[in-house]
């Protein structure tokens, strides 16, 4: 049982580290330190090579998080993943993985950042494989591809910021918003952040990608790859206040969290769901960093974290006891089957939602008070208000299919709440959902600061979470007027439900008409008209002149007695003429 104590070890190590990095942080955090290393790695002449990395309390607390949740879905992992025979190689994907997040969190240095960047997207490809089937093949083929267009951005970004003769972007921070040339790197830095963040026109990767295993899901969309290029933002928040890219982004991200919660609304696979609801909240995060506030996106990451790792959690208890079926079509009557089950999955969802005085309240609230307090347009206040009540919509809508009712599948099922295991890693984020909010808002914000609102929009968020609630029920009682409603708008149901037909666009669309276009054009032009009369052209050629001149060198004395008659008569014709 060698894999048991591989998965013991990872979980006490992470969770120790976790633990140390989360008091160092509040250490930083109270008295304000910032620790900057230099490590030079190789000095050759005037050039040196240096690793550099940055210490204040932002990136300690979120490689604190990070871990926290590393520790528990490994041990979560330890009775998912037990019948798998490679399991070993499974928790080494993971370690490597966090590793990866690890290095991008701690780099004020874009190629450090580079190496952990890069890292993240080796590593969830070699995850989202791992099951090594078509529909996993296509998935990360999907996920590596979309995530190279931010890649090449981020190597444009690198190449450009040798103009300023180093890397290291925190020294060139604050001249960031005067100068035109860095507004650039800030645009490339930004296409790489919507890339891995996946917003619009970049989504189509995020559900895909869920074809990787449960485990690696709850760390993925919680605190690891998506939230990678959110981080990155927070760290060059500088450009986005009151400038075109702040406007640009907020416009994107307000897009993707409305296009997520609508189509949360119409999809039936308990994964996708809780994928989309991710980029639901990681539009929420880009949106308020646009605004120009970027300790409040942070702290919405880290209780998002929180929230969403136990959401998935429960999400992949639901599935092993379900024998690996996802569709909540054919589940139902949880909450008396697995109960403990069911009340972390609704705490998770409440959180989501915004109930009081849970971690998703304390941000969320927070957010659309400011939102509501700020200068702002009518579209993007439209945006974030009724995407708040579509969240709210899914999340009852998940809950109606699988908590109530009776179970739809087989009369003969295995339900139960025996996985012991699982159930303690999902009990560490249950404590962490419930107290993690408050404890981070008086961490994050000690001093309160005054939000003066209008009666009105003071309960316009508690308004719009009671009417998407409502309206969730309503959508999704199948036997509302004895059919489904949205049977009868199938041309727009499928619209919304397929993300805008991004899927379709970006493996169709981008990849598979220009991959055949490529191949025509290289039989036509490459293997076809400049073979013709380039390469294979003057090798026939060539080939036709060296057998002749081989005829004449073959020793025949018939040729060699033609070809003296010949010249013999050439010169007499000569001497004559």
């Amino acid at each position: 049982m060698v894999y048991i104590s591989i998965c013991f070890i990872s979980f006490i190590s992470l969770f120790l580290i976790s633990s140390s990095l989360f008091i160092c942080s509040l250490y930083f955090l109270l008295n304000n330190f910032i620790y900057f290393i230099e490590w030079e790695v190789l000095s050759l002449n005037s050039c040196s090579i240096l690793m550099t990395f940055l210490f204040d309390w932002m990136s300690l607390m979120f490689m604190s998080f990070v871990l926290l949740i590393s520790s528990l879905v490994i041990y979560y992992s330890k009775e998912y993943m037990a019948e798998d025979y490679n399991i070993n190689r499974f928790i080494m994907l993971v370690l490597m993985f966090v590793m990866s997040m690890m290095m991008l969190i701690i780099s004020p240095n874009l190629i450090s950042i580079l190496l952990g960047w890069d890292g993240l997207g080796l590593v969830s490809y070699c995850l989202v494989i791992y099951f090594q089937n078509v529909k996993s093949y296509s998935a990360g083929m999907l996920t590596a591809l979309s995530n190279r267009i931010g890649d090449v951005a981020f190597l444009l970004a690198i190449a450009w910021m040798l103009n300023y003769g180093g890397w290291n972007y925190i020294f060139y921070i604050e001249l960031m918003k005067n100068d035109m040339e860095m507004m650039l790197i800030g645009g490339l830095i930004m296409l790489a952040a919507m890339t891995k963040s996946a917003q619009i026109p970049f989504s189509s990767w995020l559900p895909a990608a869920m074809a990787a295993p449960t485990p690696v899901s709850a760390l993925v969309h919680s605190s690891t790859l998506v939230t990678a290029g959110v981080y990155l933002l927070i760290r060059f928040n500088i450009l986005f206040v009151e400038t075109w890219l702040g406007q640009f982004l907020l416009l994107i991200s307000g897009l993707t969290m409305f296009m997520a919660g609508l189509g949360a609304n119409f999809e039936f696979d308990l994964k996708k769901i809780i994928a989309l609801s991710t980029l639901s909240q990681l539009g929420l995060m880009m949106s308020i960093l646009a605004m120009g506030f970027p300790k409040l996106a942070f702290f919405h990451l880290l209780t998002h974290a929180l929230f969403k790792a136990l959401l998935f959690m429960c999400a992949g208890a639901v599935i092993h006891n379900m024998k690996n079926s996802q569709d909540i079509r054919t589940m139902g009557g949880f909450s008396l089957q697995m109960p403990i089950t069911a009340s972390c999955l609704n705490v998770a969802n409440l959180a989501l939602c915004g109930m009081p005085f849970l971690a998703g309240f304390y941000s969320k609230d927070l957010i659309l008070e400011i939102v509501s307090l700020s200068y702002i347009n009518m579209f993007s206040f439209f945006l974030y208000f009724f995407s708040t009540g579509l969240t709210v919509c899914y999340s009852l809508r998940l809950v109606y299919y699988s908590l109530t009712g009776s179970f739809n599948s087989s009369s003969l099922h295995p339900l139960n709440d025996e996985a012991w295991v699982m159930l303690s890693g999902m009990f560490g984020l249950l404590v962490m959902a419930v107290i993690g909010g408050s404890m981070l808002s008086w961490l994050l914000f000690p001093t309160p600061d005054m939000i003066c609102l209008p009666f009105e929009l003071k309960l316009l968020t508690l308004f719009v979470c009671l009417v998407g609630g409502f309206s969730g029920y309503l959508m999704s009682k199948v036997s509302f007027f004895f059919y489904n409603k949205s049977l009868n708008y199938y041309s727009m149901s499928t619209f919304f439900g397929s993300m805008w037909f991004m899927p379709v666009i970006s493996t169709v669309g981008v990849i598979y008409y220009p991959l055949v276009l490529g191949m025509k054009t290289m039989k036509s032009f490459d293997q076809g008209w400049s073979e013709y009369f380039g390469g294979q052209m003057m090798f026939y050629s060539l080939k036709k002149y060296s057998l002749s001149v081989q005829t004449f060198q073959n020793n025949s004395l018939k040729i060699y007695l033609l070809s003296f008659t010949l010249w013999i008569i050439i010169l007499l014709g000569l001497m004559i003429f």
